[in-house]
């Protein structure tokens, strides 16, 4: 998991390897469909691009790299994986009752999440 920031960049810039898309994937509990919608890709392009060993763009190494630590961090703050993601498909009060999964879809909404988390994490809101 990329810890801060700059790291997080640097390695987005550099492209991270198809892979790491399947295993985050695989983390988030979701469908392997489901998660590549998110990036407005099929999944037979990211199969394709692990068969030829293909690191992913800077935008999508990014987004894979930041739901790596969005995940993780949900886990932590639910208690489990399962439980997050039960909160990650209900409309949230904190995001504008918004459904938490649906703003995977940009950066941005990644960042949404994580500062609902933050708030969650600290008794803000619930």
């Amino acid at each position: 998991m990329v810890q801060d920031r700059n790291r997080l960049v640097l390695a987005a810039l550099q492209g991270i390897p198809a892979l790491l898309f399947f295993n985050v994937a695989d983390q988030t509990g979701y469908r392997r469909e489901q998660v590549a919608d998110v990036f407005d890709t099929s999944l037979k392009t990211f199969q394709r691009y692990e068969r030829e060993h293909r690191n992913l763009n800077p935008q999508d190494s990014e987004k894979v790299l930041k739901m790596q630590a969005l995940f993780s961090r949900g886990a932590e703050v639910f208690g489990s994986s399962e439980a997050f993601r039960r909160w990650m498909d209900k409309p949230a009060f904190g995001l504008g009752n918004q459904v938490p999964f649906s703003l995977l879809r940009t950066s941005g909404g990644i960042d949404l999440i994580m500062d609902e988390l933050v708030r969650i994490d600290f008794g803000d809101l619930a």
